[in-house]
């Protein structure tokens, strides 16, 4: 187990939905981006079904869900967001989509990606891992490697400028199951208000609040951590490795 806390330059997080972010990950991302890390989102749908009103729209839904995701990208200091307009529910881990994945990833240069687990079919609580979620984690994977980091993959790319560029660190959202705790105690209350920015999925989630404090206590538990995230972390470049390809020319 490993709690030293660590702050990238820079770090991408790669999602299926909107909401995604603040349900799982934003603690972290909210500490990071106090210490000074510069950070994206990749949202590869816009949560075009994840409104069941009477008379809505997918480009109704869509609309309200990514506004609704620029706000919650404010409240922690996000500025860089991206919509990848894939139809919400029929997301498939293609060549096509893991090529966009490439090109943003290339376009930021990220030190740590942020990836949802695509080996998760059923969640704690007992339900069914949405097929996006393991779509898009799968996706995010083979973006990262080898592809993103491989000039010869996708080596049209160059000519919109997107070189190579190799991750350092994959932090891998697993439903509670890792071996990386973060203490998000200094960015509990920003988590809750960025999640609460979604009032369309959660403005009428009763106790939301106190549900979000207590998976967060129970992460932390035995930890000497009031509150946690937790990651399984992936470190695909030593620490040596990672200075020299700094240092290097991208082009």
């Amino acid at each position: 187990m490993s709690n030293t806390p660590y702050i990238p330059h820079s770090a991408m997080a790669i999602v299926a939905h909107p909401d995604d972010i603040e349900f799982g990950i934003v603690g972290t991302i909210a500490r990071w981006v106090k210490a000074g890390t510069k950070m994206a989102y990749v949202l590869v749908t816009s949560g075009d079904v994840g409104i069941a009103e009477p008379g809505m729209t997918k480009a109704g839904a869509a609309e309200i869900r990514e506004a609704e995701t620029w706000a919650a990208a404010k409240i922690v200091g996000v500025e860089d967001v991206t919509f990848l307009h894939k139809p919400d529910g029929m997301v498939e881990n293609t060549m096509e989509l893991r090529k966009e994945l490439v090109r943003q990833i290339r376009r930021f240069r990220p030190e740590v990606v942020f990836a949802m687990d695509p080996t998760v079919m059923y969640t704690p609580l007992g339900g069914i891992n949405h097929p996006d979620h393991r779509a898009v984690g799968g996706a995010t994977m083979d973006a990262i490697f080898p592809a993103s980091g491989q000039p010869n993959l996708f080596q049209e790319l160059e000519e919109e400028g997107f070189y190579a560029h190799k991750i350092r660190k994959v932090y891998i959202s697993s439903r509670g199951e890792g071996d990386t705790y973060v203490d998000i105690s200094s960015t509990i209350d920003l988590k809750i208000k960025a999640l609460q920015a979604h009032v369309s999925q959660v403005g009428s989630m009763e106790g939301l609040e106190n549900r979000i404090r207590d998976w967060s206590a129970r992460n932390g538990a035995g930890k000497e951590m009031a509150n946690a995230e937790v990651f399984r972390v992936l470190t695909m470049q030593a620490d040596d490795a990672w200075a020299k390809a700094q240092s290097q020319p991208s082009v």
